[in-house]
């Protein structure tokens, strides 16, 4: 993939804390899109466990980003700072252990 050069029509917002066992697929679930006009904020709220290792295998694909809270702030404030940092026309919020089916986007965006 190359570097985004226009604002992606969708934002998908990942707060994490300490969910290393999830995590993976949770983001293997969004690269798997039919849609692909997303960008990912993940952002990881002052996790103890390997969080950022996982989710940094990820960031090989430009569409998604990692953000850090350099301690724990809770799941709303880190809700709200992805969406603050987020460029997409529209917004998803995703739980970090939660998967999406592969059509998910394409049926939403054209709902």
């Amino acid at each position: 993939m190359t570097k985004r050069t226009k604002m992606p029509r969708v934002s998908i917002i990942i707060p994490s804390y300490n969910y290393a066992n999830y995590i993976e697929a949770c983001l293997q679930s969004v690269v798997d899109q039919t849609y692909e006009d997303f960008e990912v904020l993940v952002i990881d709220d002052g996790s103890a466990d390997n969080s950022v290792e996982i989710i940094s295998r990820f960031l090989t694909d430009p569409r998604i980003r990692l953000l850090e809270n350099p301690e724990n702030i809770g799941i709303a404030a880190t809700q709200n700072r992805g969406i603050a940092e987020s460029s997409g026309e529209f917004i998803c919020v995703l739980n970090a252990d939660d998967l999406w089916l592969p059509e998910k986007l394409n049926e939403q965006v054209a709902f």
